[in-house]
């Protein structure tokens, strides 16, 4: 078969199943197993696959149609424009999360910056985006997940950023050695009731996922740890999941009743990130 045919099979296969993006998904499987960029693969449209290149791709989609996730798959995943290493120790970066990285350089932009903690790193493409954005910040970068974390020394290495940021083991805050002026925390805050729904969750780490109960159990914890790790003049910006704007402000306001708490939305028009400034003079 020619890529041509074995790409029009694929999508039909794909779309059949109910996999989003089928047309795009089946692109990059036959990309990562020719090895080819975009514009190679649509100028060789006309090549013909060996048989190890056919039985390797229609591997790849057998795996694809039972949901793992394309990412996993190839080892490959793009946030904010940078190509990334991932694997099943480490959450899929979501594009929303890009929201918490241009808001963080918007602050960076406006205001007194110099220490930066990333919490939950997962594969580290938050605190890598910034680094690369900040040349002059200090960042810490945590997880509880020693797993979690060799994959954000690759991505470190990988973008060169393996002497601007600093990567702790621990649990939420504890492991930062001094306050910082921004903290940005992208925790799990899926519902554990919803967490069977959710069809790529059989693949990625439950303990990036699992918010317990209510959602906010880690985001709980952290709004507790947050007085003592914070700078008087610092911000705090907040990934949130769907509906839970009002929980986590009230949270908010009940530890810091004179911050000014805001949110913003994404590209969905969806509650996403709430930010806080605390002010001394309040």
């Amino acid at each position: 078969m020619t890529l041509k045919q074995t790409l029009s099979h694929a999508r039909e296969m794909l779309e059949a199943n109910d996999i989003e993006d089928f047309s795009l998904e089946s692109e990059l499987l036959l990309r990562h197993t020719l090895n080819k960029n975009r514009v190679q693969l649509y100028q060789d449209l006309e090549e013909q696959l060996s048989s190890k290149q056919e039985e390797d791709y229609w591997n790849l989609i057998e795996r694809r149609l039972n949901h793992e996730p394309t990412a996993y798959i190839t080892g490959h995943r793009e946030f904010y424009g940078l190509d990334f290493y991932v694997n099943p120790n480490v959450l899929i970066p979501r594009p929303e999360s890009e929201l918490l990285v241009e808001l963080a350089l918007s602050t960076a932009a406006n205001q007194q910056v110099s220490t930066i903690a990333d919490i939950g790193t997962g594969c580290g493409v938050i605190a890598i985006s910034l680094a690369l954005n900040l040349p002059n910040v200090n960042i810490y970068a945590t997880d509880i997940s020693a797993s979690a974390l060799e994959v954000a020394q690759i991505n470190c290495n990988k973008h060169g950023v393996a002497k601007e940021i600093h990567l702790l083991q621990g649990d939420m805050l504890n492991p930062l050695p001094e306050p910082v002026d921004l903290i940005v925390a992208n925790l799990p805050y899926v519902r554990k009731a919803d967490l069977p729904r959710i069809i790529p969750a059989k693949f990625e780490p439950l303990l990036a996922l699992d918010g317990g109960p209510d959602g906010l159990q880690k985001v709980s914890q952290l709004c507790r740890q947050v007085k003592n790790k914070l700078r008087p003049t610092g911000y705090l910006l907040l990934e949130i999941g769907q509906g839970q704007r009002k929980a986590v402000t009230s949270l908010l306001h009940s530890f810091f009743q004179c911050a000014n708490i805001e949110v913003a939305l994404d590209l969905g028009s969806i509650d996403r990130v709430v930010s806080l400034f605390l002010s001394p003079n309040k």
